[in-house]
């Protein structure tokens, strides 16, 4: 999801650095692309105090992933997550040696490297705890809706849809982009899911935080000013 934070993705495969950055891109993250080892140092240390989090292969061309890590542990502690197809128990121990903070071994779903991110990132002190717009406030790390300070139940796809409404407040959202965004590319499902998991929602948040508009003939436009009663 949205959390203003800025990835440095280091990947020499080209179709799946396009559909790492794409995907996180979805997720609301600004991404800085590195295709060689030597490319990613350049760009880290241009952008040092902007970059939350790296995600690095291992093997690289120019420089190594390994050797990558090494020269930006000599200058920081900015968070890295090491990729690689070798599932080798020692080469692990060894990226974690040299300060890798986590390590996914190929191949991996897209859903669990957004869930190894969001995981260091908290871990690194960089994931807010809080979500406010207008009268909701949301519990990030408990996962949990509140309208004007009172608990709202809801299920997880309807929190996560809720989460990325307010992260893109402002912004018309195609149905197809949210359905990729909190469900996922994988999901093999229709754009109308959407449309009914918002109707579940709006439902959940009444006509006090009728935040959710919809946009004719696009998807929808999260709006905590929106007027009482507008759709």
């Amino acid at each position: 999801m949205h959390y203003n934070k800025t990835l440095l993705v280091v990947e020499d495969e080209e179709k799946l650095l396009r559909t790492l950055s794409d995907f996180l891109t979805i997720q609301g993250y600004e991404i800085l692309q590195a295709s060689d080892g030597q490319e990613a140092l350049e760009i880290f240390c241009n952008n040092m105090n902007k970059i939350d989090l790296v995600l690095l292969d291992i093997k690289l061309p120019l420089v190594n992933g390994n050797e990558v890590l090494n020269e930006i542990r000599r200058n920081s502690q900015i968070p890295v997550i090491m990729l690689t197809a070798n599932s080798s128990v020692e080469k692990q121990l060894y990226s974690f040696s040299q300060g890798a903070d986590d390590y996914i071994v190929k191949p991996y779903t897209l859903a669990g490297l957004k869930a190894h991110v969001e995981a260091v990132l908290k871990r690194a002190g960089k994931m807010d705890q809080f979500l406010e717009a207008g009268e909701l406030r949301l519990d990030l790390p408990g996962q949990k809706v509140y309208r004007k300070g009172e608990y709202v139940e809801t299920t997880r796809r309807e929190y996560e849809l809720l989460q990325y409404f307010m992260e893109n407040q402002g912004r018309v959202l195609k149905r197809e982009h949210i359905l990729d965004a909190v469900w996922g590319f994988d999901y093999a499902g229709e754009t109308r899911t959407v449309d009914t998991m918002v109707k579940q929602l709006r439902k959940k948040l009444t006509d006090e935080c009728n935040y959710i508009r919809s946009v004719y003939g696009v998807g929808y436009i999260f709006e905590a000013e929106a007027d009482e009663g507008e759709s």
